[in-house]
């Protein structure tokens, strides 16, 4: 668990300089609110990834075992294009920086990949709950970390300084890819490309039911991701500063989050992984409503702290769920493609609405921004109910 932990950080280290930072960083250069939105494309490869996925289930580099090889050399390679696009600047143009910040989110994609293949290996039947809520723990946690440092280094010593301290932070991870214990395989890797590719697919849409459980998963944190696409230009614009929301705003961000992965995850072993996604699932799109008074109040420092905080635990709780769920719809033989492939899916909504979130922050405001959040989200928990047998079913399927 220590090792899943240390290395959903990793996971977790790279997602908020394309997101949070690079937005922050535009918004710091007096980019429109519509172009920070189309930025926010720089983040497809997490949703393509699901095309070279089957390359890290046929293809073990020679060194540190089947999925750790592909981890260390995905970090190496981070390191080298975070630091890339330290020499970037905003006011010569955004063509540069789109190019950089893809080559960051293609080396982070394929890091994921081998990561989440390593944890659904590793993880006996019994351990997904406790090993969904320790990679919701590492990632969630790094993820505020270096959203934090990113912004407060920025105030204090300048973007460029602060973008080379965070390539030398994702360096040090490979101390924890190489110390982490290998899983025990019974099964060797696919012989063929042809087989790691039609082999998973037969697996996930041959059994009757699994394509609506696979829009389960799609709509399971829709309401949720929008909700946080454009949180620090949200709080920027609220009145907060970028030191603010670095140190205050980010850290009940994180706090909410750790508490949300814990009780996530102890809940988990008690309810199940059914009743788990319902109540998740409603406390999720609730507390996006939250923001609602946040966007009223304004600079208020007891609602940002308590809305920030409640609507962080909750998604934690939710994001937790989902990622048992996708554990669960795995086979250890073809778990980097699988897990891509669905994973990709979950997070279609994160990465694909950030032209429309743009759009409707800018033209209806924030307070119908946060309606439309709740409003979203409900298709999902409608989705849950409906396929409640199916989710006890396949919850038992690969014991």
């Amino acid at each position: 668990m220590f090792a899943i932990t240390l290395l959903a950080a990793a996971s977790g280290y790279p997602n908020q300089i394309t997101e949070s930072a690079l937005q922050a960083w535009l918004r710091d250069s007096h980019v429109s609110l519509t172009m920070v939105g189309v930025m926010s494309y720089v983040s497809l490869p997490y949703l393509l990834k699901v095309f070279w996925a089957p390359l890290v289930d046929r293809f073990p580099v020679p060194i540190l075992g089947r999925r750790r090889g592909w981890i260390l050399i995905m970090q190496l390679g981070l390191a080298a294009t975070i630091a890339l696009l330290a020499t970037q600047s905003p006011t010569r143009g955004l063509a540069a920086i789109a190019i950089v910040a893809t080559a960051i989110v293609f080396c982070s994609a394929t890091q994921d990949i081998a990561i989440d293949a390593y944890r659904t290996d590793v993880s006996a039947p019994e351990e997904r709950g406790l090993a969904a809520a320790a990679a919701n723990l590492g990632y969630r946690t790094m993820s505020w970390i270096v959203s934090a440092a990113a912004l407060v280094f920025a105030d204090w010593l300048g973007w460029r300084v602060s973008f080379t301290i965070l390539a030398v932070g994702i360096a040090l991870f490979s101390f924890a890819t190489w110390y982490a214990p290998e899983p025990r395989y019974t099964h060797a890797p696919p012989r063929t490309l042809e087989e790691s590719v039609l082999e998973p697919l037969r697996e996930l849409f041959g059994v009757p039911g699994m394509a609506l459980l696979i829009l389960l998963v799609l709509l399971f944190k829709v309401g949720d991701a929008f909700s946080n696409k454009l949180f620090t230009p949200f709080m920027m614009d609220v009145g907060y500063s970028k030191l603010e929301i670095g140190v205050i705003v980010k850290a009940f961000f994180t706090t909410g989050v750790v508490i949300g992965s814990i009780l996530g995850g102890v809940l988990m072993v008690r309810l199940g992984l059914l009743k788990s996604m319902l109540a998740f699932g409603i406390l999720q799109a609730l507390t996006n409503l939250l923001y609602c008074l946040v966007a009223v109040a304004g600079k208020n420092y007891p609602i940002m702290v308590f809305a920030v905080s409640v609507e962080h635990i909750a998604g934690a709780m939710g994001q937790t769920a989902l990622v048992a769920l996708i554990m669960a719809m795995c086979d250890r033989r073809f778990s980097a493609f699988q897990y891509a492939l669905l994973s990709a899916i979950a997070t279609l909504p994160r990465y694909g609405l950030g032209g429309p979130a743009g759009w409707i922050a800018e033209h209806a405001g924030w307070y119908t921004y946060y309606v439309v959040s709740f409003a979203i989200a409900l298709p999902g928990l409608a989705m849950v109910w409906a396929m409640r047998r199916r989710i006890e079913a396949v919850d038992s399927l690969r014991t």
